[in-house]
């Protein structure tokens, strides 16, 4: 079946990592079916008609896209339909993307860009899910020879167990994503190990730049002097307790429960000669008890909380909080209320990247702030920084690919060049967002014992940092 909208190549049978001369155009051997002959109706109810990318099966026939596309998704082998037949949708593709019987090819944004091409048409998206899509797939199976039973998913999945947002679940939640190897981090993330949002001052600043400056906007909005006691929650590789004392001269508690992440914080104090001054903690912050504490970050780690228990750790962290005392919560979020904060568990994101993950409308986050007992100062919005910041990332993986497969495994690359790519264009079209958000714990009467002015938040002419230690 050839359609003039969507047209199929049927090619001889050919080794998909080398693409055949355009007009080699012969059935395969063997008198089976072209695979992509089988999979046109499929491919047109997911990504439309024609499709928005090229497609190219494991026999060689493929699937044309616009002449202008620099993107192809090649399907290796069965397995790949096999995949999604049992779990049709996101999780199905994922599965198969995970396990490398699916790849993509060529400008990965490209790819991600796909439904931006649909316009009006909008492709039929519940396949599998109503009859005549349900049909379609099992007619295709049987003909691609992809009958059989379902797959094991590939063993990058996470399958948390236990009650959500248990110490011993979240524990687990982070370690399936953090514990993947620190040297594969340093070369994804740059000297400077900071695995959250930088902010870019310029059109020329470096990531490394990028990430100091961060660091810088957060001590300006805490206040930090020296002899102050900071707490960083979620203290990642240590890049903001670092900072602060080496920068402002303060006392800083470091928490992580990533172990990956304990054991190189550790030693990056060590080899700062700040142990006396910063102490970095295998520890959940349910257990921290030394308070109080003079100002409070929180880079990165509110999104592994969760909705329910958003109003609990803020109580945990105003309790730690002196009279006076800074929180600045920096945080990923979503632009709209939703009554499903967190990812998806059958959604690549959920299985793949941040299971349990939550992301909160940053209202939600103000209002939970103010029932707390925290009056919020300050609030802004790092979108563009974090889209720049991700497509700095994922140049990094991109430019040492075979390197990090080594360190990683050609698996786990595959899902970071994915979900980096994807996330950068989320942050770009406004479906995701980041914020700072700066609080007070009012001290006797409503006092905050910030100054009368905002110049206390005014960019430095000269930027007063140094480089942070490599």
């Amino acid at each position: 079946m050839k359609t003039a909208r969507a047209k199929i190549r049927a090619g001889r049978q050919a080794d998909v990592e080398q693409p055949r001369p355009a007009g080699d155009q012969h059935r395969p051997t063997g008198g089976r079916r072209p695979a992509a002959e089988a999979l046109a109706p499929i491919v047109r109810r997911l990504l439309g008609d024609p499709p928005p990318v090229a497609v190219r099966c494991w026999d060689g026939s493929t699937i044309d896209g616009p002449s202008d596309t620099a993107a192809t998704l090649v399907v290796r082998s069965p397995n790949a339909f096999r995949h999604f037949l049992y779990a049709p949708g996101e999780l199905g593709l994922g599965r198969a993307y995970v396990s490398g019987e699916l790849d993509l090819e060529g400008d990965v944004f490209e790819i991600l860009r796909a439904p931006e091409r649909w316009g009006e048409k909008r492709p039929h998206r519940r396949i599998g899910f109503d009859p005549e899509g349900l049909a379609e797939m099992w007619r295709a199976a049987r003909q691609l020879g992809a009958i059989g039973p379902p797959l094991p998913p590939p063993p990058e999945e996470a399958r948390l167990r236990g009650r959500r947002h248990s110490r011993r679940r979240d524990a687990a939640a982070v370690s399936s994503h953090y514990d993947v190897g620190n040297d594969f981090y340093r070369l994804l993330l740059g000297p400077t190990m900071t695995y959250s949002c930088a902010y870019w001052r310029t059109a020329d600043t470096t990531l490394d730049e990028a990430q100091t400056a961060k660091y810088e906007l957060v001590s300006r909005k805490l206040g930090l002097q020296p002899g102050m006691r900071l707490l960083d929650v979620g203290c990642g590789w240590g890049g903001m307790v670092l900072h602060a004392a080496r920068q402002h001269g303060v006392r800083a508690v470091g928490v992580t429960v990533s172990a990956e992440q304990h054991r190189l914080a550790v030693q990056r104090v060590d080899e700062a000669g700040l142990t006396g001054q910063v102490e970095i903690r295998l520890q959940d912050y349910r257990d921290i008890t030394d308070g109080p504490f003079d100002a409070i970050s929180s880079i990165g780690m509110f999104e592994h909380v969760g909705h329910k228990r958003m109003s609990e750790y803020l109580s945990d962290l105003h309790a730690l909080l002196r009279p006076e005392g800074r929180l600045l919560n920096h945080a990923i979020s979503r632009p709209a209320v939703t009554k499903r904060p967190a990812l998806a568990p059958n959604s690549f994101m959920g299985r793949y990247v941040f299971p349990d993950s939550e992301l909160l409308e940053v209202g939600s986050v103000v209002t939970a702030m103010h029932s707390t007992g925290l009056e919020v100062r300050d609030l802004e919005s790092l979108r563009e920084h974090y889209a720049r910041t991700l497509r700095a990332w994922l140049a990094n993986l991109e430019g040492r690919w075979h390197e990090a497969q080594r360190l990683a495994s050609p698996a786990r690359t595959r899902i970071w060049r994915l979900y980096l790519a994807a996330a950068a264009l989320g942050f770009e079209q406004d479906r995701l967002s980041v914020h700072q958000v700066l609080a007070v714990r009012p001290g006797p009467g409503g006092t905050s014992g910030l100054p009368p002015t905002r110049t206390w938040l005014a960019e430095p002419t000269e930027s007063p940092v140094r480089k942070v230690n490599q």
